[in-house]
């Protein structure tokens, strides 16, 4: 496990750099899972990681495991390493911004 400081640093980057609610993500969860024929029980939507964050978005950070942690560095490393790729998000790029939003990254939002 990290210590005191290091995780007081990750749960600040991960609350800075996930700018979705855990309502939003929920929703957004559901949407980009749903298809024409079939659509997936609301807890069971969404990629596996997006569904991680959305636990970790409704802990305390007394309550992390070694598991949310671990998500929560992927996480940051995701958002901060595409942030660097790309200065301004436009609207159209929207495969980049769904990739996004399903770790709870909306880059369209400042």
């Amino acid at each position: 496990m990290t210590d005191a400081l290091e995780l007081d640093a990750l749960w600040e980057d991960f609350h800075r750099v996930v700018n979705m609610t855990s309502q939003e993500l929920a929703a957004w969860l559901r949407v980009s899972d749903a298809a024409e024929s079939t659509e997936p029980l609301p807890e069971h939507a969404g990629e596996p990681t997006g569904q991680h964050v959305l636990a970790i978005l409704q802990k305390r950070r007394t309550d992390l495991t070694d598991d949310d942690i671990e998500v929560m560095y992927e996480v940051v490393d995701t958002v901060t390493s595409d942030a660097d790729v790309e200065d301004e998000p436009r609207a159209e790029d929207s495969v980049r911004r769904q990739r996004l939003m399903s770790v709870g990254h909306d880059p369209l939002r400042r």
